[in-house]
């Protein structure tokens, strides 16, 4: 075998090599060794570089353009282009060029790439500082695929170019590297011919929650997704139980393929934009990859991967480079002022900025950008890198949570709205506008709207005796709260999920023969909360909607009477017993079933709300034995005087109680919590109620249940925090926000 000098094929490399063969070539050959499916290449490596450099004797003519030019964007642009010039003219040593067209021809098995051989490769720039931990831009250098053979040496001298461009200098700039320190490498791969491919997180890409596998994929090539030039399709799947929490459809409508020469776009056909572009089995052999790439390098991957002929290979695998490198701190941004919405897209970060729109359509238009505002524009890629460092947030209209501008506004730390559509029509310049990324929908207001930040040090946290969780309605902000320092979900609210995912009602689908959509959708929203918590308890209530809320939903007013009253009125275990709403509830016990035992997640526990005789504890209980749940823990929200009164006979049913602090004050104190006319009347802290908390505490421990509390009173009265410590309460559900302040509440209060 002939040792070659300048080439390194990826099985002689791994991570020990960044420096002969740049972060990229060295992590695939250290991926290869590890057993992952990479398609095998070659690298040219960092010091064929330096070869091609001295033989052209640029060095120094390089020094001299870098001396010369400034540091301003025009400066930068002009410095790259003649560099770039400069190393696109230069020739090729022979030793180097014969050792790349022998290691082509082992590459191809003796195959000649020739323009129309089927044998073709792809070409990517590797250079020695990127993919690290603390340095990792998207795109800086450029990458080539479907090359033949009459092009590969074209191409890897663009790529030698590419490692200034504008981008890549300006990037450098600001990591303090000297830029003829940095070297390039070439990697030179064997083209895969993607029917479907995209991006892996092996972390929750916008919370950091490592719990998940973020999967994004698309059909044809991956560079559309990454350049935001198409809605991807988006799994998430949880590491624990190996199962798909969620899965959303994207449009899909481009996608990029091979051309004779390069690649080329091409419209997706309508029967394809509504098709998963992975199976299920497919999703999870791909998390399994992940997580065994996790698992080498011992840190979150940011993965490029592609499918061709059902065969699932992995392309690319560097380190996340966003939450690996943040301190044990939490941010809590909040609006203080409403203002009138404009636009609505897919937030990224969870954090808000508020400035003036500064709209550019193109990069010829890079100069008109003023440093603070917030970049509108259709897309992003790496060449405005540049100016999106000066940005205060991001606004374009197309792409997903994995695309260019997703990715580098999280290593830059500032909110962006992705796939926000007609944004660039619809907004003008000097337009002031607020944007609102502290869900999973970013939400852009009129106005300068004042908000607040508070930041926690997770790290200073005290341990409490009594368990702190926390409550939440939303799916869509569980990974967020699951980040929090809590014991658990002490309510996850049904309702939220079915007026904000279903809408309707569910007797109204049922006649539809629509039930299976409403387990399904119900599934996916209790699944991600449970899922986000995993192993952590999460305790969820069975839907507590009052008549006049079901009426609320499509098809609601055909199955819901009128009342005077609906507080008091049908709801809670009346209704899941009921002769007109048995087969609603039977799918929201279906739904249950299919978290718990299908998604695998054995944290949930079953909340009975508004039970209000034993003789309905006892039926409720036993339709969920004939849904098959009956080996679930399940407990009782102790909201009325008979749950106090007869404690120790509904401990007989339960499993433990979660006082419902405002229901309870409500029918304790005779007072309708809706009506403004004795609504100052209204407080948990009345002696009355403080007597019914300390009953159903005591009479619950006396019978071994533990007992909760998931109302507003601990989060909005200190003193009313203390007195359920002193009672012994074993555990204090609160909103987000609360969390911190009534975990340092109850620390000092235990103390005493």
């Amino acid at each position: 075998m002939v040792v070659m000098k300048y080439i390194k094929f990826f099985s002689e490399i791994g991570m020990k090599d960044v420096s002969a063969v740049g972060g990229k070539n060295a992590s695939l050959g250290e991926l290869l060794k590890a057993g992952l499916p990479v398609p095998d290449g070659f690298a040219v490596t960092a010091e064929g570089y330096s070869y091609f450099i001295l033989h052209n004797k640029l060095d120094e003519k390089i020094k001299d353009v870098l001396k010369r030019k400034g540091k301003g964007i025009d400066q930068l642009q002009d410095a790259g282009s003649e560099i770039r010039r400069l190393i696109k003219n230069g020739s090729f040593p022979k030793e180097l060029r014969k050792e790349i067209a022998e290691a082509c021809n082992k590459l191809s098995a003796g195959k000649q790439l020739q323009s129309n051989s089927s044998f073709r490769v792809a070409i990517r720039s590797s250079a020695t500082t990127e993919d690290s931990a603390d340095a990792s831009f998207a795109g800086q250098q450029e990458s080539y695929v479907n090359v033949s053979g009459s092009e590969v040496l074209n191409r890897i001298r663009e790529c030698f170019a590419s490692l200034f461009t504008d981008r890549a200098i300006s990037y450098r700039e600001d990591k303090g590297f000297d830029h003829l320190k940095v070297l390039l490498s070439v990697g030179v791969q064997k083209m895969i011919y993607s029917d479907a491919s995209g991006v892996m997180f092996t972390i929750e890409p916008n919370s950091g929650h490592s719990g998940f596998i973020k999967i994004d994929s698309s059909w044809g090539l991956g560079d559309y997704i990454v350049q935001g030039k198409t809605d991807p399709d988006s799994y998430l799947v949880h590491k624990a139980t190996m199962t798909i929490i969620e899965k959303k459809l994207g449009l899909k409508k481009k996608m990029e393929i091979s051309a004779k020469e390069g690649v080329k776009g091409k419209e997706v056909s309508a029967g394809k934009q509504v098709e998963f572009a992975l199976s299920e089995k497919e999703v999870t052999e791909l998390a399994k990859y992940g997580i065994m790439i996790e698992k080498h390098y011992k840190k979150p991957m940011d993965i490029e991967w592609a499918k061709e002929k059902g065969k699932i290979f992995i392309l690319q695998a560097r380190p996340e480079t966003v939450y690996s490198q943040k301190k044990p701190v939490y941010k809590e941004f909040s609006l203080k002022a409403k203002g009138s919405p404009v636009m609505e897209g897919i937030a990224i970060g969870r954090s808000v900025a508020a400035g003036a729109v500064n709209i550019i359509h193109n990069l010829s238009e890079i100069n008109k950008f003023k440093k603070g505002r917030i970049l509108v524009t259709r897309t992003t890629n790496p060449d405005w890198e540049p100016l999106m460092k000066i940005a205060s947030g991001i606004i374009t209209e197309t792409g997903a949570s994995t695309c260019h501008a997703a990715i580098v506004s999280r290593e830059l730390g500032i909110p962006c709205i992705v796939g926000c559509q007609g944004a660039v029509k619809k907004l003008k310049n000097n337009q002031n506008i607020t944007i609102d990324c502290t869900a999973e929908t970013g939400k852009i207001w009129n106005g300068l709207l004042k908000y607040s930040v508070k930041t926690y040090d997770l790290s200073e946290l005290p341990k409490t005796r009594t368990k702190i969780y926390v409550n939440v309605g939303n799916p869509d902000l569980a990974l967020d709260a699951a980040m929090l320092p809590v014991d658990g979900v002490g309510l996850a609210r049904q309702e939220f999920i079915i007026s904000s995912a279903i809408k309707e009602h569910p007797l109204a689908m049922i006649r539809q023969n629509r039930g299976q959509e409403y387990v399904d959708k119900l599934a996916q929203g209790i699944a991600k909360i449970a899922a986000a918590f995993y192993p952590r308890p999460v305790i969820v209530r069975l839907s507590d909607f009052k008549t006049n809320e079901y009426r609320g939903l499509k098809g609601g007013e055909e199955y819901e009477p009128l009342e005077e009253n609906p507080m008091i009125g049908w709801r809670g275990a009346s209704r899941y017993i009921s002769h007109g709403f048995e087969k609603a509830f039977a799918l929201e016990c279906h739904a249950l079933r299919k978290v718990i035992y299908e998604t695998k997640l054995s944290n949930v526990i079953i909340m009975v709300p508004f039970c209000r005789t034993i003789k309905e504890a006892a039926e409720v209980i036993k339709e969920l034995n004939k849904s098959g749940l009956g080996k679930v823990k399940c407990y009782a929200m102790a909201e009325i005087p008979s749950n106090v009164i007869l404690a120790d006979q509904f401990s007989k049913y339960f499993d433990g109680f979660s006082i419902g602090s405002n229901d309870l004050t409500q029918l304790t104190l005779g007072i309708d919590r809706n009506s403004e006319l004795v609504a100052k009347s209204f407080d948990e802290r009345d002696e009355s109620v403080k007597r019914m908390v300390s009953m159903i505490i005591k009479t619950a421990h006396a019978h071994k249940k533990p007992v909760g509390i998931c109302g507003e009173a601990p989060s909005n009265y200190p003193e009313f925090a203390e007195f359920l410590v002193k009672q012994g309460i074993d555990s204090i559900s609160v909103q987000t926000d609360a969390v911190f302040h009534t975990k340092h509440l109850v620390a000092k209060l235990e103390k005493k």
